[in-house]
């Protein structure tokens, strides 16, 4: 068991085909406590049941930090620690440059950016009082190569945000013994992507992939099971590529 008995918060894991379900998934199966966080109360409970029992689901707002700290203290409470944390809520807008209003902007960089600030400020002091632990934040390959197949320029900016975030934080709390880590899927199977893609689109986003295929949230869901674990605990501030080689350089 890569994780056992570790106790892990997943964040915008309520999805039944998303990244952050596939996640939760991945580390319940690994041994670990899951805490499923989501907007609403009701689907992280029925996530976290899913996994079986001695997992817990809450509501939680990334983008307002008193729900941030409210769901870590609960996790606290039940548990008495926090090992991991993956910051996967995020969201996404196809809009081009010269149509982005200031609410599009602020929507989507107060999810992707300031959420990962704010779960990550709530879970630090706890990881610095047990002088260990490791977070995943959720990029994306269009902060990478300057765009995707869905997300829009401010969507590429927010998740390039997240990638230095990601080095800073992991620059500051080494000594602490905590790591910091990124990844960035590529085009991954999801509820969000599934009803976009055109055949055509499909057939023709798979000819720049090296392995043949689309992503699967499994895929991504192994990527930060490793980074959590303690198969990795000499990485820190490393960007973890999972997009089947399409952006290989």
């Amino acid at each position: 068991m890569l994780v056992e008995n570790k106790v892990i918060i997943v964040t915008g894991a309520a999805s039944p085909r998303g990244i952050g379900k596939a996640t939760a998934r991945a580390l319940a199966d690994q041994g670990a406590k899951v805490v499923i966080v989501d907007l609403q109360l009701d689907a992280a409970q029925a996530a976290a049941a899913d996994l079986g029992e001695g997992h817990l689901g809450l509501r939680c707002d990334v983008t307002d930090k008193a729900s941030c700290d409210a769901a870590v203290q609960a996790t606290i409470a039940r548990y008495g620690r926090i090992d991991g944390l993956i910051n996967n809520a995020g969201i996404t807008q196809p809009i081009r440059t010269l149509d982005i209003g200031a609410a599009n902007f602020d929507a989507v960089v107060d999810v992707n950016l300031r959420g990962t600030l704010y779960m990550s400020q709530a879970v630090l002091p706890q990881m610095k009082e047990q002088k260990g632990g490791s977070i995943v934040c959720m990029s994306s390959v269009s902060a990478q190569r300057g765009g995707g197949i869905f997300g829009g320029p401010h969507y590429s900016a927010a998740k390039a945000g997240v990638l230095g975030l990601a080095k800073a934080m992991a620059r500051e709390f080494g000594s602490d013994r905590i790591r910091v880590n990124s990844v960035t899927p590529g085009l991954i199977q999801t509820d969000i992507t599934g009803d976009k893609l055109t055949p055509e689109m499909r057939t023709d986003i798979i000819k720049g992939i090296p392995l043949g295929r689309l992503g699967d949230a499994a895929d991504v869901a192994n990527a930060c099971l490793f980074l959590v674990s303690d198969l990795s605990t000499y990485l820190t501030g490393i960007t973890l590529d999972v997009n089947g080689g399409m952006l290989i350089h």
